[in-house]
């Protein structure tokens, strides 16, 4: 399978990638993505075959139907990573919730969060290339909190690649701090920086369409990549468990095959939705993927009106900072997808220019067909929380915790089961969940997981009570104009 330009080709570029190149190389001509050129055909005789097929296997077979030009030796090794899960045949278990809703649970890895799912077969397979081609990469990542931790995890310690993380100083909990600044292997570099997200991926997206940054690097010897869901090996392996979730509920006997669902996903940088988006293209039977936003409510906004306005706007900090983000990078995946590159470009440069832009109401209806969307307030999300252990002894996150609120609004047909993707395990956002629970006020992380703990006696996961006895070995907080010498200086062993 060709993965393709999604602003067109400049000349420069070959016109089409290998999945391996485009993994190398995830910004394209003109600062778009790649893209697949078309998509393989999972509908129902597919799903019908894999019904008792356990993750690794459906993960193989999907892989399969991609093409991808990776060894099958290295595919095994990729897909093994979820033997590192609590339960290596089930890494995603489908649990239900309320009679149409059902959460499908993406934390049960290593680092607890979603992020897990794509990034540790993801690091598998890039780090094996780099092996492969005996060449070195430097791995950007920027993180609102959960793709910091789990790029950590799967690069470190792996010869032929460097990572660097960004990450916005106090933007985000006590535990995905910890998660990243305590990590130790000499291959890893962790950057706080002072802004928000958004501040780290521009820098991400500047430092990957650099030319001059690039050729830095490879006057040492270094190729650039990424590990942020620009890199289309991320959106590969978060297309997996869509599919697979599926599969889960005609095996729960709670939908037929063939019934159609709706798709709930709380979305920041859209990547867990492009996967969703990408299932439906490929057949799975979804009525509708319902996108769940917090008070930074750009992508709501864009789905029920077709603007995309960053005027005037900064990020506000709300109770599911994962989710703090204005400018969403996989949404020009869905605008490549819909309306052709020629008009990507105009989108992407014009959002670039003025901070906005304004799909025609053909262009909307063509979203809209697909999409629909709410946002969650904080004090609704605490509600939910509550609500949902009150009712039925369940904790949840408050990332999962906005796609109640669609859940309730967006509905066309209630006779329709929902999946709802919840983000990260309640142990990374203790102190959230502990307010919702009892109303009181935790400063520290550390206190808040026993006070939820003795509350609800669930076990705190040992990933994360372990962190709080390891020491802090990554202390680098910067301006965001230091970046990119802080970053040559690491390349350096300085």
């Amino acid at each position: 399978m060709n993965f393709i330009e999604t602003r067109g080709n400049d000349g420069q570029r070959p016109p089409k990638f290998t999945f391996s190149q485009a993994i190398l190389s995830p910004m394209s001509s003109f600062g778009g993505l790649y893209s697949p050129e078309s998509l393989p055909d999972l509908g129902l005789p597919f799903l019908q075959a894999h019904i008792q097929s356990d993750y690794q296997t459906l993960a193989t077979a999907i892989l399969d139907a991609f093409e991808v030009d990776i060894d099958p030796d290295v595919i095994a090794q990729a897909v093994g990573r979820y033997n590192d899960f609590d339960e290596p045949t089930n890494p995603v278990p489908v649990v239900k919730l309320y009679d149409d809703l059902y959460v499908s649970e993406l934390f049960h890895g290593p680092t607890r969060a979603f992020k897990d799912m794509a990034l540790q077969p993801f690091g598998q397979v890039l780090s094996a290339v780099a092996e492969q081609r005996q060449e070195k990469f430097l791995i950007l990542a920027a993180t609102s909190g959960d793709t910091g931790p789990a790029a950590l995890e799967t690069f470190k310690a792996r010869s032929h690649v460097q990572v660097a993380c960004l990450y916005p100083d106090g933007g985000t909990s006590d535990v995905q701090r910890l998660q990243m600044v305590t990590e130790a292997a000499d291959n890893l570099k962790v950057i706080g920086i002072k802004g928000d997200f958004d501040d780290a991926q521009t820098a991400l997206k500047k430092l990957l369409t650099s030319d001059t940054f690039r050729q830095t690097l490879e006057d040492q010897d270094i190729y650039l990549s990424a590990a942020n869901s620009v890199n289309f090996g991320r959106i590969i392996f978060q297309t997996i468990y869509h599919l697979y979730s599926y599969l889960a509920l005609v095996r729960q006997n709670a939908i037929t095959m063939g019934e159609k669902v709706y798709l709930n996903v709380p979305s920041g940088n859209f990547g867990n939705a492009l996967g969703g988006y990408y299932a439906y293209k490929m057949g799975l039977p979804v009525e509708q993927i319902h996108i769940a936003s917090n008070q930074n409510n750009v992508l709501t906004r864009f789905i029920e009106t077709g603007c995309y306005d960053l005027r005037n706007r900064d990020v506000i900090p709300t109770t599911s900072p994962a989710m703090d983000i204005l400018k969403s990078s996989n949404i020009e995946r869905i605008l490549f997808d819909l309306f052709g590159p020629e008009r990507t470009r105009e989108l992407m440069e014009q959002l670039d220019r003025e901070d906005h832009y304004q799909l025609s109401d053909a262009e909307l209806a063509q979203v809209q067909a697909i999409f629909a969307a709410d946002y969650c307030s904080d004090s609704e999300g605490k509600a939910y929380i509550k609500q949902a252990f009150e009712q039925k002894g369940y904790l949840m996150c408050p990332h999962t915790a906005t796609c109640l609120k669609p859940y309730q609004t967006q509905r066309q047909d209630p006779s329709l089961v929902t999946i709802a993707y919840s983000t990260a395990e309640w142990t990374k956002f203790s102190t959230i969940i502990a307010e919702a629970l009892t109303g009181e006020h935790y400063q520290h992380d550390v206190d808040a997981l026993k006070a939820v703990s003795e509350l609800s006696g669930a076990a705190i996961s040992s990933q994360i009570s372990r962190l709080f006895e390891l020491p802090v070995t990554q202390k680098t907080i910067i301006d965001k104009a230091e970046i990119e010498p802080t970053i040559l200086a690491f390349l350096k062993g300085q």
